[in-house]
């Protein structure tokens, strides 16, 4: 049963902005991340308490598929760790200078700001943007551009998180479409709960439970043409073994073919690269190896397949921004000894 170690007294409070002509899909996302119950985690408190705001009580949805009713004002972002902002097909229109507002308010108090699919056009115009890397929909990759030339656009990633980059104001997160609305979720989870938390999370969606952002938003071939193309297999195959020294050439043996037609089916059907692919399954199984009470910096690294201490250390830091005993200290069984190499 996933455990954590340190429980804050309270729960992380979301605040989700709904505005005319918002996408119902990625509201449900963000209900579904952080608004449901888990009773399955057994854990006393929820991870999160989510609230929906909008500048007026009632919110025309996109296309006029439904109207919400009774939304509480903006000042609910006011109160929120973490503001979400979907998207809205309507890119050219200005938001509202409401929503804007409380965009900037919460930024400014060093709370998280996160936008969903289009969503990051509203983070633009509200100026959070400027400078920093982001992402939007590759359908509106052009148009985003023209009107935010001073964004870091990347347009060819699932999701992007800058963080705060050690200046003022919250971190700042851009999803790009609306699928990857769950993978930057699962990721929020993970940073938030640890790796246990997240997958258990991501179990209950019945979805990937980890897919980098650095991955491509578009891949060539989603179904694969015949069966015998599909990665499945291999992918299972590997993770049986993922704490040995497999290698792209492993994998490409298995599969019987050759290395670079391995790399050109993994960009392909996942849109990353097959040592892309082994080595976020290894910083999972080391961060869930932390989370289960294993203290020994060796042994992680070699019962996850990363080898070093050090591999360990850089592999784990650049993907959850913490060194492995800061990670324990976190989401670790109980607090402790930092983790011995």
């Amino acid at each position: 049963m996933p455990q954590r170690s340190s429980r804050p007294t309270r729960p992380h409070r979301v605040a989700v902005v709904v505005d005319e002509g918002t996408n119902p899909f990625e509201v449900g996302v963000a209900t579904e991340l952080f608004g449901l119950p888990r009773p399955e985690l057994g854990l006393p408190e929820p991870l999160y308490a989510l609230t929906l705001c909008a500048p007026v009580p009632e919110v025309r949805m996109n296309h006029g598929f439904f109207t919400l009713s009774g939304v509480p004002g903006l000042d609910a972002a006011d109160d929120a760790d973490t503001l979400v902002v979907p998207g809205r097909p309507d890119n050219v229109v200005p938001r509202s200078p409401a929503v804007l507002d409380a965009i900037r308010r919460t930024h400014a108090r060093g709370a998280r700001v996160v936008s969903l699919c289009t969503g990051s056009f509203a983070l633009a115009e509200a100026g959070l943007l400027d400078g920093r890397r982001a992402t939007t929909h590759w359908r509106w990759a052009a148009l985003f551009r023209r009107l935010h030339p001073k964004v870091l656009l990347e347009p060819d990633v699932l999701f992007v998180d800058e963080g705060n980059d050690g200046g003022a104001g919250g971190a700042v997160l851009t999803a790009a479409g609306s699928a990857a609305a769950l993978d930057l979720g699962l990721h929020i989870v993970r940073r938030d709960h640890g790796a246990e938390i997240a997958n258990a999370v991501s179990r209950r969606l019945v979805f990937a439970a980890h897919r980098g952002g650095g991955q491509r938003q578009f891949v060539e071939r989603p179904v694969p043409d015949v069966p015998d193309a599909s990665l499945a297999p291999l992918l299972a195959w590997a993770r049986e073994r993922i704490g040995e020294p497999l290698t792209v050439a492993d994998l490409a043996a298995r599969a019987a073919v050759s290395p670079a037609t391995l790399h050109r089916r993994f960009r392909a059907q996942l849109g990353t690269t097959p040592l892309g692919w082994l080595t976020g399954e290894r910083v999972t199984l080391a961060c869930r190896l932390i989370e289960r009470g294993e203290e020994r910096l060796d042994v992680v690294a070699r019962r996850s397949g990363l080898g070093t201490a050090a591999n360990l250390r850089e592999r784990l830091r650049r993907e959850t921004g913490l060194s492995p005993s800061a990670y324990r200290r976190r989401f670790g069984p109980a607090h402790g000894e930092p983790l011995r190499a």
